[in-house]
Parts: C-alpha cells; structure tokens; sequence
C-alpha cells in the first residue's frame, strides 16, 4: 500500500541528493531492512546507487532498528541517539550506509518553490525553523520546569547535590563499617591469645 509513495520519497531524494550515489553503488544488490516498530521496510541498493523498495521475499543482509521514541531522538540531534540504534546482520553494510542516508537532506525549499514561488517558499521554510526553534525551546523549559517540580514540590527525583550527599554518607559508613570490623578482629584476636595463656 505504502510501497508506490516510500519508492517515490526514496526517488525524490536520492535526485535531491546525488552524492549519494556512488558511496552507495559499492554495496549494490544488498538489502537494507528498517524496522520502525510500526512499520517495516527493505530497500536494496541498485548498480546505479540509487535504493528502490525490495520484493517482498527480499532477505535483508542488514536490518536496522529504529523506534518511533529514537526516530525523535535521530531528529533532535541528540548525540547519544545514534549509540541506540540496533543493527543485525551485516554491521558494518547497516552502519555504513546509515551514515550516507543519515546525511541526506531534503530540500523542502526547492519543492515548495515549485508550487509557491522562490519568495513565498523561502518566507514559509523560514516561519517553519522559527516555529521549530520556539517549540525546541518551549518543550526544553516544560521538561526543566517539571524536573524542578518533582525535585521540590512533589519529590520523585533526587537532586545532584541529595544523591552526592547520600554517596558520601554511604562512603562513610562502608569505612566505618572496615574499621568496625578490624577492631572485633583484633579484639577476638587478642581474646583467643590470653584463653590460651
């Protein structure tokens, strides 16, 4: 149902991307699985380097894992996002061609210019980074506001400063648990020493 428009979007932005092609074109003839939790596709690289939906009965040589909650991590730039992603089969075909089609843009502005016009198109792309940029922010200030709240109003996370106490405290009882226990060593030690006199 979905593969005519995925195969159309893949078309589209590998001719936006052109560069793309000849890092590809060593890895022609593998299949490349993504697993969206939600969705699944296999794509296969072709000898041009260009990817196209692969058959159904296509095996993946490498199948990546990408849940909708890391997609969004991926899209924040989030630097420990990519650390997240799971990859099987062929690791080094998923991480190398993940790194190409990590770097793949598309050019929002040029399409819409096509449709709108080159002024109108720019003027929209810039209201849409700005709206992005503002919701960025304002969802970075509820996250801060809500830690706030559940470390001061209704306590469900530990301050840094709570946790480092409680490390110290524990630190301090372990060493006096140690010395604790050497002085009831001694202390037996030197009982078993004057029963033998």
């Amino acid at each position: 149902m979905f593969k005519p428009l995925i195969q159309f979007v893949l078309q589209h932005l590998m001719q936006q991307n052109d560069w793309t092609a000849p890092l590809l074109q060593p890895y022609a003839n593998q299949t490349l699985g993504f697993d969206f939790k939600v969705a699944q596709v296999n794509l296969t690289i072709l000898p041009n380097g260009e990817l196209a939906v692969a058959a159904d009965s296509a095996t993946a040589d490498a199948r990546i894992h990408l849940p909708p909650s890391l997609v969004m991590r991926l899209l924040r730039k989030d630097p420990l996002a990519a650390s997240l992603i799971k990859i099987d089969g062929d690791v080094a075909l998923g991480i190398e061609v993940g790194k190409i089609l990590s770097a793949v843009r598309w050019d929002v502005e040029g399409d819409l210019s096509k449709v709108v016009g080159d002024i109108a198109a720019y003027q929209v792309v810039e209201l849409g980074q700005e709206k992005f940029k503002r919701l960025q922010a304002n969802a970075k200030n509820v996250g801060e506001m809500l830690v706030e709240y559940w470390q001061e109003e209704q306590p469900l996370i530990a301050k840094k400063t709570s946790i480092e106490h409680f490390n110290q405290s524990v630190d301090r009882l372990r060493e006096d648990a140690d010395r604790l226990q050497s002085r009831v060593a001694k202390l037996l030690a030197a009982a078993a020493t004057s029963e033998s006199r």
